[in-house]
């Protein structure tokens, strides 16, 4: 008679172990979804912090593009008055040989 409790003993030590599993399951979930919201929390702040350096990014990308257009035309400006001042270099230093070669007449 005893060997037929033996054998039953698996049974219920499995219906056991796997109620206990079905019990502890509720509270894994429960963690898992806990867990997942903390995770999610923080997600949610990095994407908020990308976004703004984004915003910075494409602000100063903006700017440099200003910048750089300002600088293009100075250049240019600055192109045209070294052009400038070579033609009246050129006037000058015409006008000092001829200066030079008008013979003075002295006075007297």
């Amino acid at each position: 008679m005893q060997t037929k409790h033996f054998t039953k003993a698996p049974a219920i030590v499995a219906l056991l172990v796997l109620g206990g599993f079905g019990l502890s399951a509720c509270a894994t979930q429960e963690y898992v979804d806990k867990r997942i919201a903390e995770v999610n929390v923080r997600i949610d702040g990095v994407d908020a912090k990308a976004g703004r350096a984004d915003q910075k990014a494409d602000q100063a990308l903006s700017e440099a593009q200003a910048a750089g257009a300002a600088a293009q035309a100075a250049q240019t400006s600055v192109t045209q008055v070294n052009v400038r001042v070579d033609q009246l270099t050129s006037r000058v230093d015409a006008l000092e040989q001829q200066h030079q070669s008008v013979t003075r007449v002295p006075r007297g």
